[in-house]
């Protein structure tokens, strides 16, 4: 797992020179695969699952999550989009995702990026054996309503592993020091989707692409974390991230 969560990490680093106005996102998507396969010598997990085509999620300004890449779509210099990544190496597979802001987002758009990274991160911290999954969804749940967002309910973390989906699920809503109590050794991701508008969305006639039903801003972030013995250990931690995890 800590394998695999290393070399995703790696994905972004690389996505961080090249996503920028003017991209399209299956150019996004064909890079991605070219350096998972090629560079790194491990398999997109995510191509083939239930039967999606592509190596990531490309999820626009109002898409929630599971968009579709596309040659036709072109980022912007306005416009957020999240990458959702995931990552098989020796049998074992990583989840992660990140917003990107290009230039000249709104700073209404820009504060949503932040505080659902915020969410993400304390939601993170409180990691460790003996901590419950509503004390996570809560904490989530209860920043984003600071902020007067909405959280997403219909999707949520999960358990992974051999299997990029397993127990348990892990909500971004929820009442402290309720659910299952973690166990050093559990490995789940923390990937909440928090909405500009109404918590309300909608998927399209596609079958994958979720949207919000007000057409406002969403974002996600999100990453694969290992419960240790004395706290958690982020598996698909980015180089700009080391210090949010500093003692």
């Amino acid at each position: 797992m800590r394998e695999s969560g290393k070399l995703l990490a790696q994905v972004f680093v690389m996505l961080d020179d090249v996503v920028k106005p003017g991209i399209s996102t299956m150019a996004v998507n064909n890079l991605v695969e070219q350096f998972i396969v090629q560079e790194l010598k491990a398999r997109p997990a995510s191509k083939g699952q239930y039967g999606y085509e592509f190596v990531l999620n490309s999820s626009v300004n109002h898409v929630v999550c599971h968009g579709i890449p596309c040659e036709s779509q072109v980022l912007t210099d306005t416009d957020i989009v999240n990458f959702d990544i995931t990552l098989e190496k020796n049998g074992f597979i990583a989840d992660s995702s990140k917003m990107y802001v290009m230039p000249n987002a709104s700073d209404e758009a820009k504060k949503l990026v932040t505080a659902t990274e915020q969410a993400m991160w304390q939601a993170i911290k409180l990691v460790k054996p003996g901590i419950r999954l509503g004390d996570i969804g809560h904490i989530i749940s209860k920043l984003a309503h600071q902020n007067g967002y909405s959280v997403v309910r219909e999707y949520c973390g999960h358990g992974i592993g051999e299997q990029m989906h397993e127990a348990p699920n892990v909500l971004h809503y929820g009442k402290p020091n309720t659910g299952l109590a973690l166990k050093s050794g559990m490995t789940f991701t923390i990937e909440p989707m928090i909405n500009q508008g109404s918590a309300r969305v909608k998927t399209k006639k596609d079958g994958w692409t979720v949207v919000t039903k007000d057409k406002k801003l969403s974002a996600q972030t999100e990453h694969t974390i290992l419960v240790t013995d004395s706290g958690f250990e982020v598996l698909t931690l980015r180089p700009e991230e080391t210090h949010l995890v500093a003692n």
